[in-house]
């Protein structure tokens, strides 16, 4: 699939707000935002692995489209979800253990580059990628 490869973050847009409407204190946004992280996403079927390896962590995800999912982001809050396909578009529904509140996150291809899409109490922001 489209998905598949690796990319790394080329750049960020209103990530900085997005991170402060998740509660991230300012050190670790103005860390997070030069973050250097890097996804190695590779699917079998309906079974997805993504290695994200970053400044600060590295780590491996696996899951299955609509199969729900436990994920603690980098500042250590914890979600639960799934991935679903929604057209091109691989989208995330997870709720935050701490407060119950939605985010989404949307992966799609657009021309070269992957756009991840994160929408949190009206705040999106977007990490676009390009593939290695």
């Amino acid at each position: 699939m489209a998905f598949d490869g690796t990319w790394k973050v080329d750049r960020n847009e209103n990530y900085d707000k997005f991170m402060e409407k998740m509660g991230i204190n300012m050190v670790k946004r103005k860390l997070a935002t030069h973050d250097n992280l890097k996804l190695i996403i590779t699917q079998d079927g309906n079974k997805f692995t993504v290695k994200e390896s970053s400044a600060f962590r590295n780590i491996e995800i696996v899951f299955e489209l609509g199969v729900n999912f436990s994920y603690s982001l980098a500042d250590g809050t914890e979600l639960n979800g799934t991935w679903t396909i929604e057209g091109n578009q691989l989208v995330g529904k997870f709720k935050r253990v701490d407060n119950g509140n939605a985010l989404i996150a949307v992966r799609e291809i657009i021309g070269d580059e992957l756009v991840q899409t994160y929408t949190y109490e009206g705040v999106e922001a977007k990490r676009i990628f390009k593939k290695e």
